[in-house]
């Protein structure tokens, strides 16, 4: 093996040396290619660099020889995943795509999850030249994700978030009667570890800014079929500000209330019913472009159920 020099083209710039270096060295260990860093046998115009550095046009980088295959070599995702995400494709062009997520896969591995929904798509597009996450969505969430094809796009995606251009809704079942008209929520959200390693979040007022509103779409006795418009992206925003609110959605472990999520289980809710279903891009130089998910099938059928059941009592919002 020898050593490769490697030079940043203008769709590589921007990118971080850490995530530049997972994709040269596939099969690489993320600690071993930290090791390379810190040992400064990863070179950037001749110097050290450390993992932050983004990668800026016309840096060399210098990529010492490595052996992948000192490793086990990881097992491909599954044919029953990559069916999954073939048929849950809901738009693409040439620089997007755009997926209705499936619920109960998470958005990359780690952590125990062996494949996600980014390493599926890279095997499922083996000649792809770039696949990248534009943001997240948690694992029993559906709906719409973006997914970027060429990094100035990612570059693109990312500043229209930054900038409040992008609109995102949810769909969500709540538990209770939300009041009617628009719910603001604007509370400061904070992440933190249990001891157990489990991530969770809570509202705190070293946390950072938040706001999510809710609309009634629909109403059941016990429920609320509801809208919300998040203006920011934070990790669980939509499911720790709807517990702070009283009216917790249902189906949720992790936030929600127990009592409210084994009622209707038996009603035919039987997980998280979160489902992003609409995103609207705000491009600075084109007509915005609206994307929409359909619901999935077991959300579907738990709303007919829940009406067929006549359990709406009210189905108007307003």
């Amino acid at each position: 093996m020898q050593v490769r020099r490697i030079r940043i083209d203008a769709e590589q710039a921007g990118q971080r040396i850490d995530n530049f270096l997972l994709r040269e060295l596939k099969g690489v260990p993320k600690t071993r290619i930290y090791r390379l860093l810190r040992k400064g046998e990863v070179r950037v115009n001749g110097r050290r660099s450390g993992p932050e550095y983004k990668l800026a046009a016309g840096d060399e980088v210098r990529l010492p020889p490595v052996r992948a295959t000192d490793q086990p070599e990881a097992l491909p995702p599954g044919r029953g995943l990559l069916a999954q995400l073939e048929a849950a494709i809901i738009y693409e062009d040439e620089g997007l795509l755009v997926l209705n997520k499936p619920p109960g896969i998470a958005v990359h591995g780690g952590s125990g999850v062996r494949h996600g929904v980014i390493e599926g798509l890279r095997a499922l597009r083996p000649a792809a030249p770039f696949l990248e996450l534009v943001h997240r969505l948690d694992r029993e969430t559906s709906g719409c994700l973006l997914i970027a094809k060429r990094r100035s796009r990612l570059r693109q995606l990312h500043e229209l978030l930054r900038t409040d251009a992008v609109e995102k809704r949810y769909l969500t079942l709540l538990g209770g009667n939300l009041p009617r008209g628009p719910v603001p929520v604007e509370a400061p959200l904070d992440r933190f570890h249990l001891q157990g390693g489990e991530r969770m979040v809570r509202i705190a007022d070293a946390g950072k800014h938040a706001r999510t509103v809710f609309r009634a779409v629909e109403r059941f006795r016990g429920a609320t079929l509801a809208e919300a418009r998040i203006d920011t992206g934070r990790t669980h925003q939509i499911r720790v500000h709807a517990a702070h609110l009283g009216h917790p959605v249902v189906g949720d472990d992790k936030y929600g209330n127990r009592e409210i999520n084994k009622l209707f289980r038996e009603r035919g809710v039987r997980r998280l019913f979160l489902h992003a279903q609409s995103l609207t891009l705000h491009w600075p130089d084109a007509e915005p472009l609206t994307l929409t998910a359909p619901l999935y099938e077991d959300l579907e059928a738990a709303l007919i159920r829940l009406r067929e059941q006549n359990e709406t009592y009210d189905r108007r919002a307003e």
